[in-house]
C-alpha cells in the first residue's frame, strides 16, 4: 500500500472528475471535445499502471519478471498517449482539429517512435535500489519521458503563438496546466525515486475540467450566442426586415474566416477563438441602429444630409453599446471585436469610412471582414428605398471596392468562394 497510495488518491480525484462531467454531458446534452473524451479514457490507466508498476518495481522477488514487463509496457503506452493526446487537445483549442493528412502525419511522427523504442528496448529496462524506493531505467524510460517533454513543449510553444488571439480564460488555463505539469515531469525525470507522474495526468483531467470543459461553461457560452443572435435580430426588424441580414452576413463572415484558414498570413490570427468570437459578434455589427429613428430606418427614399449624418452615427453608439452591456463579460476577446465589429464595419480601406476615418490596416481585422459580409448582402437584398441587385452585380461592386473601400486580400478571398456564397444567397429564404 505505501507504494501506490499516492496514485490511488490521484485515481479517487480523477474519476470524480469524470462522473461529473459524463453525468453532465449525458443528461444535459452538453456538447463533447473528443480529445478531452479521449483523455479520460487514456489518464486513469496511466495513473493505475503508474501505481501497478510502483508496487511491482518494490516487489520483484515475488512478480513474475513477465507480469512486471507488461505492467511498465502499459504504463509507458498510456503515459505517453495522456500527453499525445494532450498535444491535440491544446492544438484543436487554439487551431481547431488537424485537417490535413500530412500534419496529422508529422504531429504523430515522435509518438510513433516513441512506441516503437519502448517495445523495442522493453526487455533492457533496468530497475534500480533507491533509497526509499526502486524505480525503473533504460531507453525505454528514456523514450517515453522525450515524447513527453517534446509534446509538453510543443503545445506550450504553440499556445505562446497563438497567445494574443486565444480567450484570456483558455489562456492562463493552458499556460497555468502546461507549465505545472511539465515541472513535475522535469522533477520526476531529475529525481526518478520521487514517483509523482500520476500527478501529471490528474492534473490535465482536472485544470481543463475546471478551466474549459466544465459543461456550466459550455451551456452559459451557448446561451449567450443565442440571445445575441435573437437581439440582434429584434433589432434589424425595425426597419421592415425579417433577420436574413444578420442570417446571411455570419454565413458570409464564416466563408471568409474559412478562406483566412488556409492563408499563412493570417495563422497566427485565425485562432479557434477568434473564429468562435468573430461569428458571434457578427450578428451585432448593427447593433447601434437600435438608437437610429425610425422615420430613418423606415425611409422609402434616399436619405438627406442631415439624416445621413444620424444614420453614420450608429456605428459609434454601437460600440459604445457594447461597452455599457457587455463590459462585465469575462470574455475579454469577444468584447474587443464586437466592439471593433460594431464600430468600424464602416471604415472604408482608403481612410474615407465612418466614424474614426481609419485606413487600411489600422482598421481592425474584424471590422475588414465584416465590411464586406455586410456591404454585399446590403447591395444583394430588397430594402424599403430599393430592389436587389442582380448577383453577379453585388460580386463586382466588391470587386470594384478592392483596395478602396475593402481590404484587397480579404476581397480576393471572397471573391475565390463565388460559388459558396451564391449557395448562401440561394439557400436562404429571407431576401
Amino acid at each position: 500500500m505505501e507504494y501506490f497510495k499516492f496514485q490511488i488518491g490521484c485515481l479517487i480525484v480523477s474519476l470524480y472528475i469524470i462522473f461529473l462531467y459524463v453525468r453532465d454531458t449525458i443528461v444535459k446534452k452538453n456538447e463533447c471535445s473528443k480529445f478531452y473524451d479521449l483523455l479520460m479514457i487514456v489518464c486513469p490507466w496511466a495513473i493505475i499502471f503508474d501505481g501497478v508498476t510502483s508496487w511491482t518495481v518494490n516487489n520483484l522477488d515475488i512478480v513474475p519478471s513477465s507480469v512486471n514487463i507488461f505492467c511498465h509496457l502499459l504504463f509507458y503506452l498510456f503515459m505517453n498517449a495522456s500527453i499525445f493526446l494532450t498535444f491535440l487537445y491544446v492544438y484543436n483549442a487554439t487551431r481547431g482539429e488537424i485537417q490535413s493528412r500530412i500534419k496529422k502525419i508529422l504531429c504523430s511522427i515522435p509518438f510513433i517512435i516513441s512506441i516503437a523504442l519502448i517495445i523495442i528496448f522493453l526487455n533492457d529496462v533496468e530497475y534500480i535500489n533507491g533509497k526509499n524506493t526502486n524505480y525503473s531505467m533504460g531507453i525505454s524510460v528514456i523514450s517515453c519521458y522525450a515524447s513527453c517533454t517534446l509534446y509538453f513543449e510543443s503545445s506550450f510553444i504553440l499556445t505562446l503563438y497563438n497567445i494574443k488571439y486565444i480567450e484570456s480564460r483558455k489562456r492562463f488555463a493552458f499556460l497555468f496546466i502546461e507549465i505545472f505539469t511539465f515541472s513535475l515531469l522535469i522533477l520526476q525525470i531529475i529525481f526518478p525515486e520521487i514517483l509523482i507522474t500520476a500527478l501529471v495526468p490528474t492534473m490535465l483531467l482536472v485544470g481543463f475540467y475546471v478551466t474549459i470543459e466544465d459543461p456550466s461553461i459550455i451551456r452559459l457560452n451557448k446561451y449567450n450566442s443565442k440571445t445575441v443572435t435573437c437581439f440582434s435580430t429584434l433589432i434589424e426588424s425595425r426597419d421592415s426586415s425579417t433577420g436574413g441580414h444578420v442570417i446571411r452576413t455570419k454565413e458570409y463572415v464564416r466563408i471568409i474566416l474559412d478562406k483566412m484558414k488556409r492563408e499563412p498570413k493570417y495563422f497566427s490570427i485565425i485562432t479557434k477563438d477568434f473564429l468562435e468570437n468573430m461569428l458571434n459578434a457578427a450578428p451585432m455589427h448593427d447593433i447601434g441602429k437600435i438608437s437610429t429613428p425610425d422615420y430613418i430606418l423606415q425611409k422609402p427614399g434616399k436619405l438627406t444630409p442631415d439624416e445621413y449624418e444620424i444614420m453614420k452615427n450608429h456605428a459609434k453608439i454601437g460600440g459604445e453599446l457594447i461597452k455599457e452591456t457587455f463590459g462585465n463579460l469575462d470574455n475579454e476577446e469577444y468584447l474587443e471585436i464586437a466592439y471593433d465589429v460594431a464600430t468600424h464595419h464602416h471604415e472604408k480601406w482608403n481612410g474615407k469610412g465612418y466614424p474614426s476615418g481609419l485606413k487600411e490596416n489600422e482598421i481592425p481585422i474584424s471590422a475588414r471582414i465584416m465590411a464586406i459580409a455586410d456591404v454585399f448582402d446590403a447591395v444583394s437584398s430588397k430594402r424599403c428605398y430599393r430592389d436587389a441587385m442582380p448577383i453577379l452585380e453585388c460580386f463586382k461592386i466588391i470587386e470594384d471596392g478592392s483596395g478602396i473601400d475593402f481590404d484587397p486580400d480579404l476581397v480576393k478571398l471572397f471573391l475565390e468562394a463565388k460559388d459558396e456564397i451564391i449557395n448562401i444567397y440561394n439557400s436562404s429564404s429571407i431576401k
